[in-house]
């Protein structure tokens, strides 16, 4: 047994970095164009602009994660193993159309009621939040039709024109509610380049948006859905009612030094969970039903994973004194006092994805949705003690304990799995 299990282990593990070298453009354009947009805001708007740009983002995040981390997750396992343009294939699409227009019906009508944004504001910021979602599914479905090219090169566009559009009306000296709008609209705007990418790829083959539903589709993706409301519920939420708070105590420049640590593990926490979700996540995905492979496959990416994240994370805290001033603004720098949990609280998070996505892989949502939401509960406890103890360290401090916490009850749970 011994002698089969290493080499499946190494040829997981060399599945796994060539996929993740394969997704490495997409990535890194993703990644840099979130570096260029937060220099951007860091050293051209005014002082609290890191953290209006992060709770706009928030905002985004807030309308597009029951399509995104909830129907375009499952369209992804369902797509996959069907022919492009099949009947079966059109249902799972038409299923994934119904979900996404009435998660964002629902939102929008939320965000009309709340009075965040003026009816203006909120119109543009529909049609913005639409023509993003509609982006993003049809990039999905590239990427479960194995169009990796195609799904880079939409990428490279979504990275590129945000930015872009920001610096010019930054440049024009908008007021800072016009450029977010701009750098929405602009990213929306890949729609255009993503039908064109799919209908070339032939997976919008005799699609009919108005035709039939299918009921058992809409109720298989709409699993995935209720995995998406745990975490906006539970994740998305809770981020935007913390940052909402921290601006109202320390005001904000103060709350830019916490943001900013925020922001640097957003850029990262991204390119981690693109690999994860466009190389890890899909294999195992068709694992599903093979449990002793599934198991292997897991093991051996969660053995690379420890010691090659630990590696990078300790690379990031002894480059902090250049990295903050870099991408950001050097009034920034002394946030490097803060960065040490955050860092903690991020090798215990991506580590505890792995479990999270076996319950995404398997579609075990009652399973799911209560990690995700017994982690928030915990979450709150701890912001509710640390908080007025240590002010903004308080706020990072809860979060690596939260995520400590979950890491162990995610490998008890595993270990006991495995009994």
């Amino acid at each position: 047994m011994p002698s089969l299990t290493r080499p499946a282990t190494s040829k997981n593990i060399r599945q796994f970095l060539r996929g993740s070298v394969g997704a490495g453009v997409a990535v890194l354009a993703r990644a840099v164009g979130a570096l260029v947009l937060n220099k951007l805001f860091a050293t051209y708007a005014p002082a609290g602009g890191l953290t209006r740009l992060a709770q706009f983002q928030n905002l985004m995040a807030l309308l597009t994660t029951l399509p995104n981390d909830g129907t375009h997750v499952g369209l992804v396992k369902y797509l996959a193993p069907l022919r492009p343009g099949g009947p079966r294939y059109r249902l799972w699409l038409g299923a994934a159309l119904v979900l996404n227009g009435a998660a964002l019906l629902l939102g929008m009508s939320w965000l009309a009621v709340s009075g965040a944004l003026s009816w203006r504001h909120t119109l543009l910021f529909g049609l913005g939040i639409g023509a993003v979602t509609g982006q993003a599914l049809l990039g999905a479905a590239l990427l479960a039709a194995g169009r990796l090219r195609a799904y880079v090169s939409l990428s490279v566009a979504l990275a590129g024109l945000g930015p872009g559009a920001a610096a010019v009306a930054l440049a024009q000296g908008w007021p800072l509610d016009e450029v977010l709008l701009t750098y929405l609209l602009a990213q929306g705007a890949t729609l255009l380049p993503a039908l064109g990418l799919t209908a070339r790829a032939g997976l919008l083959r005799q699609l009919q948006p108005l035709g039939r539903v299918s009921p058992a589709a809409v109720r298989a993706l709409g699993s995935f859905l209720l995995m998406a409301v745990s975490t906006l519920l539970f994740g998305k939420a809770v981020d935007y009612a913390l940052r909402a708070h921290l601006l109202n105590t320390y005001g904000p420049a103060p709350t830019d030094l916490w943001q900013a640590v925020a922001k640097l593990s957003d850029n990262y926490t991204m390119v981690f969970g693109a690999v994860m979700s466009s190389v890890f996540y899909p294999r195992l995905a068709a694992l599903t039903g093979q449990g002793a492979a599934a198991r292997r496959y897991v093991r051996s990416i969660a053995g690379l994973l420890a010691g090659a994240l630990a590696a990078g994370l300790g690379l990031i805290f002894l480059g902090r004194d250049w990295l903050l001033p870099l991408l950001f603004a050097p009034r920034l720098l002394a946030a490097r006092e803060l960065l040490a949990p955050q860092l903690l609280g991020d090798w215990a998070k991506f580590l505890s994805w792995i479990f999270l996505y076996q319950l995404m892989a398997q579609a075990r949502t009652g399973r799911y949705v209560a990690v995700q939401a017994a982690s928030a509960v915990v979450f709150v406890a701890l912001l509710t003690v640390l908080l007025p103890a240590y002010g903004l360290a308080g706020a990072l401090w809860a979060n690596a304990a939260r995520y400590g916490l979950l890491l162990l009850g995610c490998g008890l749970i595993l270990m006991r799995n495995q009994e």
